[in-house]
């Protein structure tokens, strides 16, 4: 499809056309204004140009052969570095590292990660600005990779604790980074399955990092403990992909090496109607307030603090939840592999129902229920060995929960407008999961083993409100959208806007693009602009 926008209203007359073409061949001599999008440079130098349905489906595939390898192999690297904690427990870790069993020093651990996380959003988010996206991404990758090899040299708990906290500062800006990524590179539409592709690997880490923890744990050395072969490893890993990372990780569209100046055209204006800009790397204190004053804001901030709880807890001390059905080491590390099917089907699942569905709320409603049914056999079912199947069951169902979390950044990245305020928001998003990540583990307890109770039962109190606060999002940005369709109606536009943002290519005719240049809907979608401020901007739910 052609991926402009479209809109209901009367045609512009062909004289302003030709105005409108003057004045954009005049532009290539004048200074883009200050403030607006990275991409208004490039699409001042030009003619706006209408985007064929096969220039729009050959500038994405090449985009996904680029792009989509680079953020899938990182985040399972991360995924890794983060899950070598809990795999590094069914091998010893507690006993070798002289921690305290009848503590929470395993718990906080598990928590130092997000601590540091929380305190890094801010910095992370000033930098998602004003840095080369690329080359941003090499450098955190690179230095995290370094420190994760560091921690094979940690033998007791401060040091532990001094890593982890490092590690998780430098893994602070990968997340917000690849939110940031698919926005800049993807239309709205597309935008949802790409997320849950990258978030997607934390079920791969569940299945190939259970099996290479376990050919790591064996290895007989004299001179390393089980945990430091498995930091090492990793970590040496991670160092080697930071340096493709560096080379191959385009900054933008407009700087994309793959692309030939009319694919880096089309990769630009098929993102119009997103009425999100590409990269403006100006820092604006504007969208700053209006970031934190946004009650969506606060809302997905709650629903992903609300997730991120179980999510750390259950990451943390799944194997531990496991060995306590009875397990040895390897039926652990064996039965921890169906989990990450779940989250794989799950996350996969959830996105492309969304995608279909073209709505993000009826999708997240459904992945609630079976945490919410797993978390209750796992609460009342007792625990000798006649009940394992059952119990397997229960922590299986709980597995559905990780595909919560890319739809809500995509609903959150979909409905936020301006450089400076998407960056913001994404950045208080991760502040809520990064709590979130930080309360799970301290809610679980070695001494509790085997039943969990207390951790457990907050986290089914936990998906329960996620349910009651989408619905609340739902019927607040009904609101706006309102709000929105009578700021069109009292400028004199249509208050109809079709969104083809949400399409594919087959959503949409020429006759449908030639109109929306007629109408001029996204003549401020590379302004820099925020959502509430661009009456165009179509909120998704």
């Amino acid at each position: 499809m052609s991926t402009p926008e479209t809109s209901t209203g009367d045609a512009i007359p062909a004289d302003i056309h030709k105005a409108s073409a003057v004045e954009t061949s005049e532009s290539i001599h004048k200074p883009v204004t200050k403030g607006k999008d990275k991409a208004a440079a490039l699409l001042a130098s030009n003619e706006r140009i209408v985007v064929t349905s096969a220039d729009n489906r050959r500038v994405l595939k090449k985009i996904d052969l680029v792009i989509l390898p680079i953020l899938l192999s990182v985040y399972f690297l991360q995924s890794l570095d983060k899950t070598t904690l809990s795999y590094a427990s069914v091998f010893g870790l507690i006993e070798d590292a002289n921690l305290d069993p009848n503590s929470q020093e395993y718990s906080w651990l598990g928590s130092i990660v997000y601590i540091a996380q929380l305190v890094a959003q801010p910095v992370v988010a000033v930098l998602l600005v004003k840095l080369p996206m690329g080359k941003f991404m090499g450098v955190m990758v690179f230095t995290w990779g370094c420190i994760l090899c560091g921690m094979a040299g940690a033998h007791e708990f401060k040091g532990l604790m001094a890593t982890r906290f490092l590690l998780g500062a430098f893994e602070a800006a990968v997340a917000p980074a690849f939110i940031a990524v698919v926005q800049m590179w993807y239309k709205r539409g597309e935008q949802t399955n790409r997320n849950a592709a990258w978030y997607a690997m934390l079920g791969i880490v569940n299945i190939l990092g259970s099996l290479l923890s376990y050919g790591l744990g064996h290895i007989e050395s004299d001179l390393l403990y089980a945990y430091q072969i498995i930091f090492l490893f990793c970590g040496l890993v991670t160092v080697i992909v930071s340096i493709l990372v560096w080379f191959f990780m385009p900054d933008s569209p407009m700087e994309a090496n793959f692309l030939n100046d009319h694919e880096k055209l089309v990769a630009v204006e098929r993102l119009r109607m997103n009425q999100m800009g590409v990269a403006s790397r100006v820092w604006k204190w504007d969208h700053v307030f209006e970031a934190f004053t946004d009650p969506k804001t606060w809302l997905w901030f709650s629903m992903l603090t609300a997730v991120s709880i179980p999510s750390g807890g259950i990451s943390t001390f799944g194997p531990l939840i496991i060995q306590s059905f009875g397990f040895n080491q390897f039926q652990t590390i064996l039965f921890n592999m169906p989990f990450g099917v779940v989250q794989i089907v799950a996350t996969i699942g959830g996105a492309w129902l969304a995608t279909w569905l073209k709505k993000k709320w009826p999708v997240l409603f459904l992945l609630c229920i079976p945490p919410i049914i797993g978390i209750v056999i796992l609460s009342v079912v007792g625990r000798d060995e006649s009940h394992r199947g059952v119990l397997l069951f229960g922590y299986y169902l709980t597995s559905f929960y990780p595909g919560i979390s890319p739809l809500i950044y995509s609903w959150s990245g979909q409905n936020t407008g301006g450089d400076t305020k998407r960056k913001v928001t994404t950045g208080i998003l991760f502040v809520g999961a990064s709590a979130g990540n930080i309360i799970g583990p301290q809610l679980f307890k070695p001494s509790e083993k085997p039943y969990y109770h207390r951790g457990l039962h907050a986290n089914l109190a936990l998906f329960v409100a996620i349910v009651v606060l989408v619905l609340l999002s739902v019927f607040w940005i009904r609101i706006m959208n309102r709000k929105h369709a009578a700021m069109r109606e009292s400028l004199g536009k249509s208050a109809v806007v079709i969104d083809t943002s949400m399409g594919t290519d087959k959503d949409a005719d020429a006759e449908e693009v030639e109109h929306v240049q007629a109408t001029g809907v996204g003549d401020k979608a590379f302004d820099d602009v925020t959502d509430i401020k661009n009456e165009d901007f179509v909120y998704v739910y």
